[in-house]
């Protein structure tokens, strides 16, 4: 194992729930532990299932690294940020992660840093990046937080290719400095020549790399006084749950906040009927959305329907999972009524499939006869395969309608805007494969310990109602049974938006949710003395 991989320490974590300004009011939910546990560490990352393993090619690291340019690149730049004009420098360039002394790898990374603050050291101070495992920063650096960001429609669909990039007005660079990260292998991060090309491909030494390179930037740039926040998407999420736990144990960095944008299961372990009963509310918000429910349900706001949906998933449906052979014909033709009301489904396809719908079967057969599937990473997507039948989707429509504008996009900004041009591409997705799963200690478990140690950690989680990847009642109960005994409920808040997993590519997702992230900062630092900065 790398020496940058040191023993983790023990962890683990609960939720509470807390309507702020911009999200849709979801009440806390309340589910028994006798329930079970939830899902893997690797539970619901999605990006990492949009592509096949890439075909094994040299298992050492060539000369790519050394095509890095030898400098930074430093641009000055000025935007209006929640009606704030804000003059800030953008840094891009790498860091050296290293082993006994020699320069393993080169981290890619763009900073972005307000000028003319009096104290910078005090300013909040964000590290930020996606998941996969095997995804770049893009999709967060240009959806979401970023200065800029990549344009579409007011509903968070792509326009005509090759698509362009505009002003993003909700970006917090008024109230922090952000800085992506590039994990090893994607966007321009590389192994240096000679090394093992998988040698920070798994749970704990993707933590132990990401966890240097903040250490570092956070050393050489004087930011140690900084409030420290972290946000993660998707498989990033587990990457951030561990490393509020590993920078702490490791290397005494204590957290300020931790974001958790559509979240995996963090290690929670669940049961296969949990998990079916789990993921019905994210088939009624579908349905909901293409207009297949009862016209009773249809006529009325999703987060009623979302109410009726949960309470009946948790109740009489997951009753009827744990019966299983014993569960009398009757029963199971009354439920199966009751669960085609809330899913657009048959009660025929239901009963056929013993009530256990696996995601994928839904996605194919909710709008089978119209020769259309919905898309895994956000229902609102719907697309064509090349037959109707079939158990599952031949694409994901929102991933195919995402990555062609931010591809083009990112490669413009960052060699025409910010000036870093080497003669490399940027891997959107990288090859990380063969990826170790094998955690010593479950993430989750890495940020209880964390929130118990540092009793001012606060987390944020926030999601889509149509993200089929990481659905958001999940997530609920991962957070709900972190902790169960309720000790740490009072640190967690949940932000849900009717969208999917890159929620902010609706505009009115990405104002609230930006201003989400905004109140968030506010919050954990509310006994900080001096703050707002």
């Amino acid at each position: 194992m790398s020496s940058l991989v040191c023993s983790f320490r023990r962890t683990r974590t609960l939720a509470t729930r807390s309507n702020r300004r911009g999200a849709r009011e979801v009440p806390f939910i309340v589910i028994a532990p006798i329930l079970g546990l939830m899902i893997g560490v690797l539970g619901g990352s999605p990006l990492a299932a949009q592509q096949t393993a890439p075909p094994q090619g040299p298992q050492v690291a060539g000369t790519e690294a050394a095509l890095l340019p030898e400098a930074d690149s430093v641009t000055q730049h000025q935007g209006t940020f929640n009606g704030q004009s804000v003059s800030y420098t953008a840094t891009a360039g790498t860091l050296p992660i290293r082993e006994n002394g020699e320069v393993a790898a080169k981290m890619f990374y763009v900073a972005y840093v307000k000028d003319g603050v009096d104290d910078p050291a005090s300013r909040p101070l964000f590290f930020s990046f996606n998941g996969g495992p095997g995804s770049s920063s893009v999709w967060m650096h240009m959806g979401y937080t970023g200065p800029r960001h990549v344009t579409y429609d007011e509903n968070g669909f792509a326009l005509l290719p090759p698509g362009g990039v505009e002003d993003n007005p909700h970006a917090i660079l008024d109230v922090a400095d952000i800085v992506y990260i590039d994990p090893i292998a994607t966007g321009f991060s590389r192994m240096t020549e000679g090394q093992p090309l998988h040698k920070y491909h798994g749970v704990d030494a993707d933590i132990a790399s990401v966890a240097e390179f903040i250490r570092l930037w956070t050393t050489r740039n004087d930011r140690w006084d900084s409030p420290k926040f972290i946000i993660g998407e998707s498989y990033g999420t587990t990457r951030a749950a561990g490393l509020a736990g590993y920078l702490q144990s490791t290397h005494t960095m204590f957290l300020n906040g931790v974001i958790l944008v559509s979240m995996t299961g963090i290690g929670v372990q669940r049961g296969p009927d949990l998990t079916f009963a789990l993921t019905l509310p994210v088939f009624t918000a579908t349905a909901w959305y293409h207009g297949r429910l009862p016209s009773d349900l249809q006529d009325r706001p999703l987060r009623e329907v979302l109410d009726e949906a949960e309470a009946f998933a948790m109740g009489d449906f997951l009753d009827a999972l744990v019966n299983g052979h014993d569960l009398e014909d009757a029963e199971r033709e009354r439920v199966a009524q009751q669960a085609a009301r809330y899913t657009g489904l048959s009660a025929e396809y239901l009963v056929a499939a013993n009530l256990r719908v696996a995601k994928e079967r839904f996605r194919k057969e909710l709008m089978r006869e119209q020769r259309l599937t919905v898309g895994r990473l956000d229902a609102r997507y719907k697309g064509v395969d090349s037959e109707a039948a079939g158990e599952t989707n031949e694409y994901d429509p929102a991933m195919a309608d995402w990555n062609g504008a931010f591809t083009t996009s990112i490669n413009r900004y960052l060699r025409e805007e910010l000036g870093y041009d080497p003669d490399l591409e940027y891997n959107i997705f990288g090859n990380v494969y063969p990826w170790e799963r094998d955690s010593q200690v479950p993430v989750g478990e890495m940020l209880r310990q964390a929130m118990t140690e540092n009793p001012y950690l606060k987390v944020l989680i926030q999601g889509g109602y149509y993200d089929m990847a990481t659905d958001y009642y999940s997530a609920m109960y991962t957070i709900g049974h972190l902790q169960p005994g309720g000790e740490l409920k009072d640190r967690f808040r949940f932000s849900l938006y009717e969208s999917g997993h890159m929620m902010y590519l609706r505009d009115e997702d990405l104002e609230n949710s930006n201003n989400d992230l905004r109140e968030f900062v506010r919050w954990a630092l509310e006994d900080l003395p001096d703050y707002p900065r």
